[in-house]
């Protein structure tokens, strides 16, 4: 064969060669875009609480601050309402602070970024105000110490923990005082790294403290905190175990997560 016609013969061959390699990558690309419109289909989306109205999921994603939200039944003491599937994560927050005119300070990010050192890990330095303003941002709230609670128990009943009475489990569902098994992070540990509960919830035992909105007593001077966190004990993540402090505090061990009322 002449070398003219060995060069047909690779010319056509590169050209058959480009030819199926743009035919794969637009079937490629077909089969990402449906995967993702697939996956659109399952993911509702909500951009406020009018639209929750007759929606049947059990998981939306609130598109204000991307939290996925998870719906929780009614009970004998509370109305059915949706709460988020994690802790406020510190790139949350940090959108929030872009959007609105909230005065955080500067100086504690380098103090946050020693506990929690990721945007996927909880915000923790945050007030019961800080919380609250971030929450509002979302359109959303801080749930009720009752809400919390039950939210927490994922459907369990008369249980001490989150997933049931067995101790021995913490390590597969909380980031608690120290390191063992799943538990691997000496302080705070990324948002849903841990088993959820019932109702698809994580951390709802361990990571951080969560503010709630109620004040702990009548004097009214402190606010309801619940959960435990990565600096205490497992007695601290029973359930029905609440602890409090002044609103205005900040520390590496509080954090929180919102709710929205509505049915399902």
């Amino acid at each position: 064969m002449s070398q003219e016609s060995l060069r047909q013969v690779d010319y056509d061959y590169k050209n058959r060669l480009e030819g199926m390699m743009r035919q794969f990558n637009w079937m490629l690309l077909v089969v990402l875009a449906f995967s993702v419109y697939a996956g659109d289909e399952k993911a509702v989306v909500i951009r406020s609480a009018e639209e929750l109205k007759g929606i049947t999921a059990k998981k939306i994603i609130w598109k204000k601050d991307g939290a996925v939200m998870m719906s929780i039944p009614d009970s004998d003491t509370i109305k059915p309402f949706w709460i988020d599937a994690t802790e406020v994560t510190i790139g949350q927050f940090k959108k929030f602070l872009a959007e609105s005119d909230h005065q955080f300070s500067g100086d504690l990010w380098k103090d946050i970024y020693d506990v929690s050192s990721t945007d996927d890990h909880p915000m923790i330095y945050i007030s019961w105000h800080d919380a609250t303003a971030c929450a509002k941002w979302a359109g959303k709230r801080l749930p009720t110490e009752k809400e919390w609670e039950f939210a927490a128990r994922g459907g369990l009943v008369g249980k001490k923990y989150s997933w049931g009475d067995d101790k021995g489990l913490a390590r597969d569902y909380a980031n608690y005082q120290g390191t063992d098994g799943k538990d691997k992070w000496r302080y705070t540990a990324p948002v849903g790294s841990f088993k959820p509960n019932g109702y698809g919830l994580y951390d709802m035992a361990g990571n951080v403290w969560e503010w709630c909105q109620d004040w702990y007593d009548s004097g009214q001077d402190q606010k309801v905190l619940l959960g435990g966190s990565w600096f205490y004990n497992t007695y601290y993540l029973r359930l029905a175990n609440p602890t409090s402090y002044h609103p205005g505090i900040r520390t590496y061990r509080y954090g929180f997560r919102c709710v929205v009322s509505g049915s399902p």
